[in-house]
């Protein structure tokens, strides 16, 4: 199995920086690809950003220009710097990433951090 912690979040002012991290443990062979994911109340959980095995990047529209995302392939974990933060960026911010366990051969994963609360003020 494979377990996903998640740090960072927060509360912080308008216009302020806050930094996540989601480190994956457990028999990992391999990482196809992580991302953030957010949901805020009576809304649908969305995707943030996401970042694959081989540095691509995905992004929301209306975090562009103010998140980054970025992962230590070496530590199986995966960074979200979000800057310029506003009201509507507060949600649970949950982690996702999915791979292979064991082996080339082995079966895939698809698994949840438990989330992340993050509070913008105004």
């Amino acid at each position: 199995q494979v377990q996903l912690v998640e740090s960072g979040g927060g509360l912080v002012q308008a216009g302020g920086s806050l930094r996540l991290s989601c480190v994956a443990a457990g028999s990992i062979f391999s990482i196809n690809v992580m991302g953030w994911y957010r949901q805020a109340p009576g809304k649908q959980r969305e995707l943030v950003a996401a970042i694959t095995s081989r540095g691509t990047t995905t992004y929301a529209d209306s975090v562009k220009g103010r998140f980054t995302i970025s992962r230590d392939s070496a530590k199986n974990t995966v960074y979200l710097q979000m800057n310029s933060l506003k009201p509507e960026d507060t949600a649970v911010y949950n982690c996702n990433t999915r791979g292979t366990i064991g082996t080339i051969y082995g079966p895939q994963f698809d698994s949840w951090g438990q989330g992340t609360q993050v509070t913008v003020s105004s």
